[in-house]
This record gives C-alpha cells, sequence and structure tokens, in this order.
C-alpha cells in the first residue's frame, strides 16, 4: 500500500480535479491525476499501472466534494486488484455506479442545499451588520469541508466500498429536503431585512407564509418553481395590496 507522504499528495491532488475538464471524459484526466501516486504505488508493474490507469481514463464526473472519498474508494479497490482479491472487470461497473449516484446526492445536498444555505445565512448576517459573524461562519463551513474531504478519504482508503453502506445510513436525501425547507424561511427573513415595511405588516406577512409554502411545496412535493412564480404573478395583479409584495416575486 501507498505510505503516508503518497497518499497526502493523492488528498491534496484531489482539489485540481477539474484542472482538465474536457467535453469528452470530463474529469477523467483529473481522476488519473489524482490516484497516479497511488497506482504507481500499489502496481510495482509497469504494465500493471498502466492498465491500472487505463481503467480511470473512461468517462468521469462527480460533485468534487466526493472526490477524495472517490480517490480512497479506487486505492483500496486497486490493493485488493493487486492482490488478485477482486476481479478488474468488475471495477468498471461498480466505478460508474458508485460515481453517478454520489454525484446525484452532491448536486442535490452540497449544490441544492448546503450552498445556498450558506449563502442565505451569510447574506442576511451581511444585511442585519453582522459581517464579522458572516466570516466567521463562511470560515467554520470552509474548515469543516476540508475535514469532511480527509475524513471521507481516510474512510474510502479503510474500508473500500463498505463506506457506502455507512453513507446509505445518513439518509443525505432527506437531510437535504430539510435543509431546503429551512433555506425558505431564511429567504424569507432576508427578503424582510431587505425590504423592511412595517406599515404594511399583514400584506407581508401573508406574503411570507406564502413563501415558506411555497418552499415546502418545491422540496416535500417537487413542484415547479416556474409554476409557483406565474401563480404569485398572477396573484399579485389580482390582490389589491400587490404592490406591496410584487418586490417578492423575484426571489422565485
Amino acid at each position: 500500500m501507498p505510505d503516508a507522504r503518497t497518499l497526502l499528495i493523492c488528498l491534496l491532488r484531489t482539489y485540481l480535479i477539474g484542472a482538465s475538464f474536457n467535453t469528452r471524459g470530463l474529469q477523467n484526466i483529473g481522476i488519473v491525476y489524482a490516484l497516479e501516486p497511488g497506482l504507481r504505488a500499489i502496481h510495482q508493474d509497469p504494465r500493471a499501472c498502466r492498465d491500472a490507469r487505463k481503467r480511470y481514463l473512461r468517462h468521469f464526473n462527480t460533485h468534487p466534494f466526493w472526490t477524495p472519498l472517490l480517490v480512497g474508494v479506487f486505492l483500496s479497490l486497486e490493493g485488493n486488484i493487486a492482490r488478485k482479491t477482486f476481479p478488474p472487470e468488475l471495477l468498471a461497473s461498480v466505478k460508474d455506479t458508485t460515481v453517478y449516484t454520489l454525484s446525484a446526492i452532491g448536486d442535490s445536498v452540497f449544490g441544492g442545499s448546503l450552498l445556498v444555505f450558506w449563502s442565505l445565512v451569510s447574506c442576511t448576517l451581511v444585511v442585519s451588520g453582522h459581517e464579522m459573524a458572516a466570516a466567521l461562519f463562511t470560515l467554520s463551513l470552509f474548515l469543516g469541508l476540508q475535514a469532511f474531504k480527509a475524513l471521507t478519504f481516510i474512510a474510502g482508503l479503510r474500508e473500500g466500498l463498505k463506506v457506502l453502506q455507512r453513507l446509505k445510513q445518513w439518509d443525505l436525501i432527506n437531510w437535504g429536503d430539510r435543509i431546503k425547507m429551512c433555506n425558505g424561511l431564511l429567504l424569507v427573513v432576508l427578503l424582510w431585512r431587505v425590504w423592511p415595511h412595517p406599515a404594511h405588516g399583514l400584506p407581508w406577512g401573508i406574503a411570507c407564509i406564502m413563501l415558506s409554502v411555497a418552499a415546502l411545496m418545491v422540496g416535500r412535493f417537487h413542484i415547479s418553481r416556474i409554476f409557483l412564480a406565474a401563480c404569485a404573478l398572477a396573484g399579485a395583479y389580482a390582490l389589491p395590496w400587490a404592490s406591496d409584495w410584487m418586490l417578492l416575486v423575484p426571489s422565485f
């Protein structure tokens, strides 16, 4: 198995996964670049190392937050292949299934939930005059992300494919839906801070409730945002106090 220095190099190279992004293989060159030091350490024979490299030159694309985990899992599998306890013919199907599943989870949980949560909390703190709190919140999430990448890399390296069972127990998809509902409430708070109208409390209260309901419908029932925005526009022009809450419509 690779030594600690080699594994650290592999982990650091995962930050460059998109540096050679291309239209044919997407992130395939980046994943081979991240795996290269580990593959050379595992496969001493040049031909075996070349064959291992070819196994990852096919189409590859996933959410970048999962890349360290996948690199750890692949290095673990390559160690099993070198010890002849895992057939290399099965790697392609296992790799594709794992990569695309994690890609979908990453886009939903990280891209569609947590990153939006970060931006809404940060914007709310900034417009409320708490710039330092927003900076500290951003720094804490950034450091937490680096710890997440390092720990998942180690878990993938130690457990191999067994780590996927652990991820299943985390129930990330449902957690992503919960965070999206929180994002709807945060959006209401942000809009109130940006456009405060204390003289028109009732219209704004109704509008905030509608936004919360819209967030629930999108997060729980997956109703189209475009459809809800069209309904909001139609309702805005039909209500006598529409001019007081039409500013909310662009938030969809």
